[in-house]
């Protein structure tokens, strides 16, 4: 039995769940040298929403934001999370855009990449878990955790084996809907440890009430590192408590050896940040109580509010029941695959729709119709051709190869594309993931930088000619 290894979120996940990923650079300054002083195995800083929330809402450079962080942060190890062949958009992107964004990412101070697949298809990490080895950053392959007659623990130990023999140097448990029930974590830990070799860490989410209990049975049943939240960012459909989890592990063969005064000193820094979001509106205190809908619909924190806001515009709040018992059918339906972004997206929009329109797929999204059609990968039961037709028609072409394959290089039209605007490498990047919001973010950074340049002329008495 070796200690217990702590990764911290409260950079990312904790405030992606609890607050929409507002979290500002200026506001995490302050506490970045006192979480490096406490002794985490790693700090949970980027990737996820992250990377679209700095550009889309704080009017950051998100790579920015990772250098600054990495400035003061000297001695512990900086994670982040990364969609497989999606980075951290929406859709595949090419191979060559998967790789330079690897590349980047560890040059710009990552350590560590927790690279996963909405549908756990290995096909889809093949590209960035290579690339991640080229440069020297730690392979940290996830499968996303859910439940169904197709999900076993002797499966997810199988794709986990699959995941090592890739080359990972650590596997991921990502419970991203808080769904893994303490005595189920230690049978799948136990399976895990007697299947690979390298290390398991778990990530599980405080949803459903569980998380706690889940992590206490995993470390019991020899998981190596788990994911906490500092106490002011935990619990709801954060992770759980930091420092409760530190303290129930002191004096035993699991202790963290991580010191309570230090992590309250971070606590105390918080506390305020999380008042601050409960008074302004950023934290809803919706997401701070225990949902047990979790477990019976397997409906992520994220996926909760989207389903309530669609049918808010649409005027029928009232059907929400009806939409979340619609959500497993769906899911059923369409080779039942986790809901993680982006599946959660795609399975709950086409929910709603079913019951906005009182006839079961009379109106398919795109997005659905490619998941059905294999544009995401496989999924982890197959689809039943009966249904296929019914979706795609009966001349659909199937794709049961690995999606990317279809995609030609992207980086030399980006660079053209993003040549007005480049200030640094990393916008040909920012652009390739969410175009329309990157070229704002360069219009408005550009307007700053000349407000800024002729107030400092005005200041010293220049003038431009």
């Amino acid at each position: 039995m070796a200690k217990v290894k702590i990764t911290e979120t409260v950079l990312r996940d904790s405030h992606q769940s609890l607050a929409a990923t507002r979290m500002t650079t200026e506001e995490m300054l302050p506490a970045l040298e006192l979480l490096d002083q406490v002794g985490y195995h790693s700090l949970e800083a980027w990737g996820g929403a992250t990377f679209d929330a700095c550009l889309r809402f704080l009017n950051e450079d998100p790579w920015q934001r990772l250098r600054i962080i990495r400035e003061h942060v000297k001695n512990t190890k900086l994670q982040m999370l990364f969609r497989g062949q999606n980075i951290l958009g929406y859709r595949h992107y090419a191979d060559d855009v998967v790789e330079y964004f690897v590349q980047r990412s560890i040059a710009n101070g990552i350590d560590i990449i927790r690279i996963f697949d909405a549908l756990n298809d290995a096909r889809n990490l093949q590209t960035a878990i290579r690339a991640t080895k080229r440069e020297g950053g730690h392979v940290q392959a996830a499968f996303s955790y859910t439940t169904s007659p197709f999900h076993t623990n002797e499966a997810f130990a199988a794709y986990a084996k699959e995941l090592e023999n890739m080359g990972a140097d650590s596997i991921c448990v990502k419970d991203m809907s808080g769904l893994l029930k303490p005595y189920d974590a230690y049978q799948l830990i136990k399976t895990l440890k007697s299947t690979v070799s390298i290390p398991i860490q778990l990530h599980t989410h405080y949803t459903a009430g569980l998380a706690s209990m889940t992590i206490l049975k995993a470390i019991e049943a020899g998981v190596d590192a788990v994911d906490t939240a500092i106490s002011p960012f935990a619990m709801g459909t954060s992770q759980a408590p930091t420092e409760s989890v530190v303290a129930t592990l002191q004096n035993t063969p699991y202790d963290t050896g991580l010191d309570l005064n230090k992590l309250d000193a971070v606590a105390r820094y918080f506390a305020p940040l999380r008042d601050k979001y409960l008074q302004n509106g950023l934290i809803d205190p919706k997401v701070l109580k225990v949902d047990v809908n979790a477990l019976l619909y397997q409906v992520p924190g994220g996926m909760l509010s989207n389903l309530v806001s669609q049918l808010k515009q649409a005027g029928k709040s009232e059907l929400l029941p009806e939409v979340l018992a619609e959500v497993p059918r769906v899911r059923e339906d369409a080779g039942y695959p986790p809901l993680v972004t982006p599946t959660s997206q795609i399975v709950g929009t086409q929910a709603v729709y079913n019951v906005l329109t009182g006839k079961r797929y009379e109106m398919v999204t795109k997005e659905f119709k490619g998941m059905v059609r294999g544009e995401y990968g496989k999924t982890p039961a197959p689809i039943s051709e009966e249904f296929r037709r019914q979706i795609l028609g009966d001349d659909a072409k199937i794709i049961d190869y690995r999606p990317a394959d279809d995609l030609k290089p992207e980086l030399p039209v980006l660079r053209e594309r993003v040549a007005p605007y480049a200030e640094q490498e990393e916008d040909l990047l920012s652009l390739a993931l969410f175009e329309q919001v990157a070229i704002k973010f360069f219009e408005r950074r550009k307007a700053q930088k000349y407000k800024i340049d002729e107030q400092s002329d005005a200041a010293t008495g220049v003038h431009a000619v």
